[in-house]
């Protein structure tokens, strides 16, 4: 098992005197390839081990690079950690963008927000215990996360309220309650009850029951 942390290697050291080392975009194809390979084997590695517990050797091991190319994106573990929880953020929002854009029906938006939402957790089943420990390792990345999330929706449900189709709240206050929703819903069926090493591809959907449940009680509060 990884336990801890690795100091950069010569090559490391050379491309931060260049000015190149740690989080600099890549400019080349290849390069961005090579930085999503990192990031994808970081949120395995931090997901399995914890963020203590993992190491850089064994990131770059996962992502089947040099210890030395990891230097070449990211300064040290805990950079990569915060960066992992931003662009957790990132794809889950462009994915819920993407499902919801053209729709105008607020039920519907809801369905399919939530439906995304609970297909990315699905799928990247130990985004909750980084996000967990990102509160205390990386927590400004942690708030980031969240109000990275509260924004686009506070905005979605503001639209709504100024066309009439929900009742006019503190749209930044129910935009925070039914991201509660979400995470412990998620919690509940696809996290907790998915503890041992099911298969991301194998693991059931969240039950109707349990959605139309949701989304009921939700569209009764905003209607």
């Amino acid at each position: 098992m990884p336990t801890q942390d690795h100091s950069p290697s010569k090559i490391g050291d050379e491309t931060h005197k260049s000015g190149k080392q740690g989080s600099g975009s890549p400019i080349t194809a290849r390069g961005e390839a090579t930085r999503r390979r990192i990031l994808d084997a970081a949120e395995e590695v931090f997901g399995e081990y914890g963020y203590y517990e993992a190491s850089i050797s064994e990131i770059t091991r996962r992502a089947g690079v040099a210890q030395g190319t990891f230097y070449i994106y990211f300064r040290t573990k805990r950079e990569i950690f915060a960066e992992l929880v931003e662009d957790i953020g990132k794809r889950l929002r462009a994915s819920m963008r993407s499902a919801t854009r053209s729709i105008a029906d607020r039920t519907e938006v809801e369905r399919y927000g939530f439906k995304t939402f609970f297909e990315f957790v699905a799928t990247h089943r130990r985004i909750y215990s980084v996000l967990q420990e990102a509160e205390r390792v990386a927590p400004e990345a942690a708030h980031a996360y969240y109000d990275g999330l509260a924004r686009g929706y506070t905005h979605r449900l503001n639209e709504a309220m100024d066309a009439g189709t929900i009742r006019s709240v503190d749209a930044e206050a129910i935009a925070y309650a039914l991201m509660g929703i979400g995470h412990f819903v998620a919690l509940r069926w696809l996290v907790w009850s998915q503890q041992d090493d099911t298969r991301p591809d194998d693991m059931p959907p969240l039950p109707d029951s349990v959605m139309d449940s949701v989304l009921d009680f939700i569209m009764s509060g905003l209607k």
